[in-house]
């Protein structure tokens, strides 16, 4: 498995929720009786990063996140400290609250404590393209303005506003923004509580980057 260990300070303006995210890690991460070290591997980082990620010295990358989501058998919105007052089964727009990470902006379009978790997802171009992730479940997403790079495998394609793609994701995954705009989609996935589920992070070697006309 792929490592990807290499997050950077964060700029100024991206760390005003850090001082939520550390502690709920730590705090996640204990209900789920796991130790940071088995945590760590699960998730594809060394118990370091993950260390740092928990006494916020280093912001997740949303994939990071929804590692770690899946592995603690919650959603990112609680890993973030965000709080639903109740299940309720409509979402308002202007209930969305934009979250950052990794450089990704997403807002939670579906409430939580549901055995699945629905975003809505801007993807800047260029960021986290070598990214491959691979965990049990499913996963779903829609493009709705942009193109978006989908690699499933060794296979590569092209979406297009008003496609979607729905697969194992226990294939090998990543995506891209395909233009300079970035791209926005629906993306729906599996929760699965269970110290398996696991992220794979990294470039993937022997494949040629999203970055390429497939």
């Amino acid at each position: 498995m792929s490592t990807a260990e290499g997050s950077h300070p964060s700029p100024r303006g991206e760390t005003d929720g850090l001082h939520v995210v550390a502690p709920q890690l730590r705090e996640l991460r204990r209900r789920a009786s796991l130790t940071l070290e088995a945590a760590a591997r699960d998730a594809g980082l060394s118990p370091a990063h993950l260390s740092r990620l928990e006494t916020g010295q280093r912001q997740p990358s949303l994939p990071m996140l929804l590692a770690l989501a899946r592995i603690y058998g919650t959603t990112v919105s609680e890993l973030l400290g965000e709080t639903v007052a109740e299940r309720d089964a409509v979402v308002r727009a202007a209930d969305m609250e934009p979250t950052t990470a990794g450089g990704w902006t997403y807002w939670q379009a579906g409430g939580s404590g549901r055995a699945m978790q629905a975003l809505r997802v801007h993807v800047p171009h260029g960021s986290q393209g070598d990214i491959v992730r691979i965990h049990p479940g499913e996963e779903w997403l829609h493009v709705l303005r942009g193109r978006l790079r989908l690699r499933l495998g060794d296979t590569a394609h092209v979406l297009a506003p008003g496609d979607s793609a729905h697969f194992d994701s226990l294939t090998p995954h990543r995506i891209a923004a395909a233009d300079r705009d970035g791209a926005e989609l629906l993306f729906v996935h599996t929760l699965l509580q269970s110290p398996s589920a696991a992220l794979c992070l990294g470039p993937a070697a022997g494949h040629p980057n999203l970055g390429e006309t497939p």
